[in-house]
C-alpha cells in the first residue's frame, strides 16, 4: 500500500458491516493490494469462501477463527481458544507486513463475548505498520475501540425482513 493506512470500524445493529468490508476488499484487490481476512466467531460455510477460492486465491487470504455460531449460547473454552489463536495470527500478519489490508471480521463480537480483552486487541493493533489498513467489523464496538479508530461507521437497522421470519439467504446474507 502506498499511502498511510488507517484503522476503520464498521459497527451497529444494521446489516452490512461484513458486506462493506468485502466491498473494500474488492476495491483494494483491483488496486493491486493483498488482503487478509480473519473471521472471528465464524466457522460455518459462507459463499464468500467459495468466491475467494475460485477467483482471488492469490490476492486474498481468508481464515476463520471460530467453530460456528454460539451467539445464542455461551462461548466454550474451544471458542475462546480459537479466537485467541486468531488474534495471535493477526499479530504475526501485522509483524510480517505481507498484507496491505487486514480485516478482522466480527472482532467486536469476540470482544463482546470476552474471548479476549480490548487491551489485547489494542496491543495487537499497535503492531500495525504505517502502510497497513485495518478494518474491524461487528456489532457492539466498545467505546475504547471507537476512540482508537481513525474512521467509524455505524450501520443502523431501520427495517429488516428477518423480523418477518426470513432466514439468512445464500449469496445475500451467507
Amino acid at each position: 500500500m502506498k499511502d498511510k493506512g488507517y484503522i476503520q470500524v464498521y459497527t451497529g445493529n444494521g446489516k452490512g458491516k461484513t458486506t462493506a468490508a468485502f466491498g473494500l476488499t474488492l476495491r483494494a484487490v483491483g488496486a493491486g493490494y493483498n488482503v487478509f481476512i480473519g473471521q472471528f466467531i465464524k466457522g460455518m460455510h459462507y459463499s464468500e469462501l467459495d468466491t475467494i477460492k475460485k477467483y482471488f486465491k492469490n490476492k486474498i487470504k481468508i481464515e476463520q477463527f471460530g467453530r460456528g455460531c454460539f451467539i445464542k449460547n455461551e462461548p466454550s473454552e474451544e471458542d475462546i481458544k480459537k479466537a485467541r489463536n486468531g488474534l495471535k495470527k493477526i499479530e504475526k500478519i501485522l509483524k510480517n507486513n505481507e498484507f496491505d489490508i487486514i480485516i478482522l471480521d466480527e472482532v467486536n463480537i469476540a470482544l463482546y463475548y470476552d474471548l479476549f480483552s480490548i487491551e489485547e486487541l489494542i496491543k495487537t493493533l499497535e503492531l500495525k505498520n504505517e502502510n497497513q489498513e485495518i478494518i474491524l467489523t461487528g456489532r457492539y464496538a466498545p467505546e475504547e475501540i471507537i476512540e482508537y479508530a481513525d474512521l467509524v461507521t455505524e450501520m443502523k437497522e431501520v427495517k429488516h425482513y428477518y423480523q418477518k421470519g426470513v432466514q439468512a439467504r445464500e449469496g445475500i446474507e451467507k
